[in-house]
């Protein structure tokens, strides 16, 4: 199963927007989309990405890194804890070291089956707004680095396309890659697993929901 790039789909918004630009540039017979369980609450994320992933016609997946649970604890991976978000520092929903993981291991597979591009879904606003540490540039040039040793390939590349937009610039960007009313419709974002407009109170449904209200205002013709 030789493929050109592997992404890493959660099946949420950006993520999924990873995928739409790599199935444009290199066509969907030549994409692994990849993801994760680690005893995260938005588990039904996981499903849509499936869906998404058999609409598109791209292959799919799924690795398991629950060990997480073990050796970590935070209000992602704990239905009970509730969500904090502190006036300095990350929030409780923070993953340790979770992306860097998760493109480890998209690259080792990535080697495994002919590609030398890892797409990931990260957004430097995440890591300035969120203090989520892994969301940088700067954090995946480090990782691209790391994997190019151990991969012994130094044409090996982490791609983040959204990494410099915000929440409202993804859109745009969706929009423009004429995914956008689909993506908003079949994403799962909130960290409680619900769609559409999701808990409203998580970080992540706060910040896709601000991006939509900034979207909508100057495209007010838009409809999902």
């Amino acid at each position: 199963m030789k493929k050109k790039a592997v992404v890493c789909h959660s099946g949420g918004m950006d993520s999924s927007l990873c995928l739409a630009q790599a199935v444009e540039e290199f066509g969907a017979a030549a994409i692994l989309s990849v993801g994760f369980t680690y005893s995260q609450r938005h588990l039904p994320e996981l499903e849509r990405a499936d869906n998404i992933c058999a609409a598109w016609g791209v292959d799919r997946t799924v690795l398991d890194i629950n060990c997480l649970q073990e050796i970590t604890h935070n209000s992602l991976m704990d239905k009970v804890t509730p969500f904090i978000v502190p006036e300095e520092g990350p929030p409780n929903t923070m993953v340790v070291g979770r992306n860097g993981l998760m493109a480890r291991l998209c690259a080792i597979h990535a080697a495994h089956i002919g590609a030398s591009i890892v797409y990931m879904g990260v957004m430097e606003g995440e890591a300035a707004n969120s203090g989520y540490r892994d969301c940088s540039r700067h954090y995946m040039d480090l990782m691209e680095g790391i994997m190019r040793l151990d991969l012994d390939d130094p044409t090996f590349e982490i791609r983040t396309p959204l990494v410099h937009m915000t929440k409202k610039q993804s859109l745009d960007f969706g929009h423009r890659l004429g995914v956008l009313a689909y993506l908003l419709k079949e994403t799962i974002t909130c960290y409680e697993g619900l769609g559409g407009k999701g808990c409203q109170k998580c970080p992540a449904c706060q910040l896709r929901n601000e991006g939509i209200a900034q979207f909508l205002e100057e495209n007010p013709e838009f409809s999902f």
